[in-house]
């Protein structure tokens, strides 16, 4: 018998860690895989959506058997504009992610309503005194901060919503920011998963990251009030807050000093600086791992940190955007940016959304009369925000 309870142990069941998992089941069925999950089950309670231009054609198979809903388009709402593009737009629900994993691995392979207490590169210890050994551990078990970073946060709170009648919406609206402005840049957002079924989520770009559900859910209430809706049955709630990163020292956040195992997902900071997008960045990171030729405990922390690492160094014109939407103009005018920022070309906004702007994008975002004060603009770029690593002391 091995000594080896597995060749690669994966700590978090979530998007990150599941989509590993998916990843080397299907790429590198050799392996003996443990994915251990702290909850009941694999995904939790949430929604991840994504643009179709997101996921490259040929990563299509990692992602596809776990969408609920498609849509040809959406649209967006900001008090002075209003668009519909035909970007696809995809949602992806998290019974769908436990199921598949459920079916891609065996169920000695999958572990749920576990602690994990500690982890090494090679070695994962749980809380009922338990030891396993690995030949590698990825740990995707998210953050409840980031540590020397510093930015805002993205607080939101969702329900799916059964009605009592059809709702009367033909696409997803990504951001209805024709709403009032309280608590830094709000917008609510809409998913029709039917005629009848639907899922608004109430979301906030903002300097405090504490969460207020009663307060949240009365702002949601009125909202689908207002446009005339009457709820017959909440189905499901979602709701969280996400780093929104403005600047950070990457030596520090991740010291790469031997012995930490493998990071994954917010763990390894692979979000989307501004917009807290993880998916397009957790595919790409999957298959990544997947084709690695060595999967030994340390060829896996240090592929991860240099992959990790590259991702902060592309990611330093969206830093500066953050920057920009937290420290330049009053917190209520915050969507300006963004309802400028819909104006320009389609190509160049699903390029944003991916994470891969070009040279010339940038150019086309900061060009023409900025839509925050100069002064304040200006003065932003030299700030750092509020610290990221405060998020479990507050929320």
């Amino acid at each position: 018998m091995s000594e080896r309870d597995c060749d690669i142990a994966i700590l978090g069941g979530g998007l990150a860690g599941g989509l590993i998992a998916l990843a080397l089941a299907r790429l590198r069925p050799e392996l003996r895989l443990l994915l251990i999950e702290s909850g009941p089950r694999f995904g939790g309670e949430h929604v991840w959506s994504f643009f179709a231009s997101d996921v490259a054609p040929e990563h299509g198979w990692l992602v596809d058997p776990l969408v609920a809903a498609r849509w040809d388009g959406y649209e967006v709402r900001f008090p002075a504009h209003s668009r519909v593009l035909d970007t696809g737009y995809r949602s992806i629900v998290s019974e769908n992610l436990d199921r598949e994993l459920r079916a891609a691995l065996p169920a000695a392979s999958l572990r749920t309503d576990t602690q994990v207490t500690e982890a090494g590169q090679d070695f994962v210890r749980l809380a009922d005194g338990g030891t396993l050994r690995a030949g590698g551990v990825i740990d995707a078990r998210g953050a409840t901060g980031l540590p020397h970073m510093a930015g805002g946060w993205q607080r939101f709170f969702g329900q799916l919503l059964r009605l009592d009648r059809p709702h009367g919406l033909a696409r997803p609206v990504v951001m209805d920011a024709a709403v009032e402005q309280v608590d830094g840049y709000r917008f609510v957002y809409l998913l029709p998963f039917s005629e009848t079924d639907l899922f608004v989520e109430d979301t906030y770009y903002t300097d405090d990251p504490r969460l207020d559900p009663a307060q949240m859910a009365a702002r949601l209430q009125a909202y689908v009030a207002a446009r005339g809706w009457t709820v017959a049955e909440v189905l499901r709630d979602d709701r969280g807050v996400l780093p929104v990163i403005a600047r950070g020292d990457f030596a520090r956040f991740w010291p790469n000093d031997g012995g930490e195992p493998a990071r994954a997902g917010v763990r390894a900071a692979l979000v989307h600086p501004l917009t807290s997008y993880s998916l397009p960045d957790a595919v790409r990171f999957a298959v990544y791992i997947a084709g690695l030729p060595q999967v030994s405990g340390a060829a896996l922390a240090s592929a991860s940190y240099g992959y990790a690492r590259a991702h902060w160094r592309q990611g330093s014109f969206h830093r500066m955007l953050t920057r920009m939407l937290f420290g330049a103009g009053e917190p209520q005018n915050r969507f300006r940016m963004l309802e400028r920022f819909y104006r320009l070309p389609q190509p160049l906004i699903e390029r944003f959304y991916a994470g891969r702007s070009t040279p010339s994008d940038m150019l086309r975002i900061l060009a023409g009369k900025p839509p925050v004060p100069v002064l304040g603009a200006m003065s932003s770029l030299m700030g750092g925000g509020r610290p990221l690593a405060d998020l479990g002391a507050t929320a």
